[in-house]
């Protein structure tokens, strides 16, 4: 099999328009006039908007995102079309092709989703004029055109990199499955740590579904630090569960193999709830910094809107980046090698195992490795500074006593999170055993997640007070229940 997965096409010939050649300059003035009008007319109508106030509606925003998109959508193609008839030169390289192709699909789908944006604002104008005020707000208009870039980056890359596959038709493995060799756990000691790890899983999903439980229930928790909270408590128990149940089975059946389709599968979910987990904390971080450094704003700055884009931007940024690393993972070959030192597919795993060239991959992950972990590191560790200054700046008990309740919990949290992943993706050479890379992992994979909701609910007072208001309704209904079942049933007394 192929080690390389380069195409042996270096070009491709456009064959353009079926335009006589006596007529390529009467076409040429023609199509460039137009291109000029496109581009010189999209600019007036971007100028006006931002130099008019009475034009700053949400109606001409999106109208000067489709501007700026229809700029750049004819500037995909038609400058090359134009080069083309004045040069006759119809190759274009390979690479320009695929690049052309992306920019086509992304602006086509921007295109799409702004004007669906514009629809639903003369909607609402039209049909609850007495509310446009209300529900077309500046949060929400971000958050449209937000999700509509994010959208169409996601799905011009998936196209793009789907085309590449094709192009490239011997990238097929010939390993059907993977072998995990999960834990180095001697034979007899199977059995007492399945029932830790099961505990364990057991306490996560319980305890987080607690915490979503008593957010819901309890109207004084409806704030943005515990929403974002159920959020990270979902997450949380979706991360274990996309490794926990599958390490369980295979200590319990002896069977350490993975077909080829759901360890792609996993790892792809392990990477989603991963990057989820991070820019949650993150908007965590945030919320955290406009309560204690911001108190008389906090109400106007943190609304429902931004509340819900972060977590909508959260969650699209991290499938678009699993999306890519799995689909880069897609590409590569894996020809005789299948034996995996960990208890689930971990993606550097995986690549050690590929006869195929990572360089790609390799890259991608430095890079988002300093997008999804490193700047989201940053930008909490800045939200603390400034809280701390805060704090010294009013230097009264009840002050620094309130700020610790409110964020000791987050940077516990913090701490466990980013604490796993850097040892072990920016300390790898301090051990050189496999084992330590297995405990990182069972770290964050296992404890981290079980840790949250106890750090949430015993070193926080809302917390415990909802706990405790639960319990006294739970209380309270079941003596109701057992009072009604002895009156129905006066002979069992």
């Amino acid at each position: 099999m192929r080690k390389d997965n380069q195409s042996s096409v270096s070009e491709f010939l456009l064959l353009g328009l079926p335009i006589r050649p006596e007529h390529q300059g009467i076409f040429f003035a023609l199509f460039l006039g137009m291109y000029l009008t496109t581009v010189l007319g999209n600019l007036l109508i971007i100028l006006l908007i931002r130099l008019d106030s009475h034009l700053h509606t949400p109606m001409y925003f999106f109208l000067s995102h489709l501007a700026l998109t229809d700029i750049s959508f004819s500037s995909v193609t038609v400058p090359k079309m134009l080069m083309s008839m004045q040069t006759q030169d119809q190759s274009i390289p390979y690479a320009d092709c695929i690049a052309q192709m992306y920019f086509f699909l992304f602006f086509t789908d921007l295109d799409s989703f702004l004007i669906t944006s514009m629809a639903y604002d003369r909607y609402v104008a039209i049909c609850q004029p007495l509310h446009y005020t209300t529900i077309m707000k500046e949060e929400l208009c971000a958050l449209l055109v937000a999700v509509s870039w994010i959208l169409s980056f996601a799905n011009s890359l998936f196209h793009t990199l789907l085309l590449n596959r094709l192009i490239n038709p011997d990238n097929q493995s010939s390993v059907s499955e993977f072998l995990l060799l999960g834990l180095p756990i001697r034979p007899e000691h199977q059995g007492i740590f399945f029932a830790l790890f099961l505990g364990m899983y057991l306490t996560t999903v319980l305890g987080n579904l607690l915490i979503i439980l008593l957010i819901r229930l309890d109207s004084h928790l409806h704030t943005p630090m515990y929403f974002f909270l159920s959020h990270l408590a979902l997450t949380d128990i979706s991360f274990s569960s996309v490794t926990v149940p599958k390490m369980l089975m295979s200590m319990q059946t002896q069977d350490q193999s993975i077909p080829y389709a759901d360890c792609i599968a996993q790892m792809y979910f392990f990477l989603f709830f991963t990057d989820l987990d991070s820019f949650l904390i993150t908007s965590m971080a945030y919320d955290r910094y406009v309560a204690i450094c911001q108190p008389l704003h906090y109400t106007t700055i943190m609304k429902e809107e931004l509340c819900a884009l972060l977590v909508a931007v959260s969650w699209i940024l991290s499938f678009a980046n699993s999306l890519f690393h799995t689909l880069l993972l897609n590409r590569l070959s894996f020809c005789a090698a299948n034996t995996l030192p960990q208890f689930f597919c971990d993606l550097g795993a995986l690549l050690k195992l590929s006869c195929s060239d990572i360089f790609l991959n390799k890259l991608f992950i430095f890079t988002e490795g300093v997008a999804i972990l490193t700047l989201p590191f940053i930008c909490i560790m800045v939200s603390y500074g400034y809280i701390g200054a805060t704090i010294l700046r009013v230097p009264s008990t009840k002050g620094v006593y309130k700020a610790l309740s409110t964020c000791g919990s987050h940077l516990c949290v913090v701490t466990l999170y980013y604490g796993a992943m850097f040892g072990q993706y920016l300390f790898p050479t301090y051990s050189n055993f496999i084992d330590k890379d297995v405990i990182v992992a069972l770290m964050y994979n296992v404890v981290t997640p079980m840790l949250n909701p106890f750090i949430y609910s015993l070193r926080n007072r809302d917390m415990k007070q909802a706990f405790g208001k639960l319990f006294r309704k739970v209380a309270f209904s079941c003596e109701q229940y057992q009072r009604r079942f002895f009156q129905s049933s006066p002979h069992l007394g």
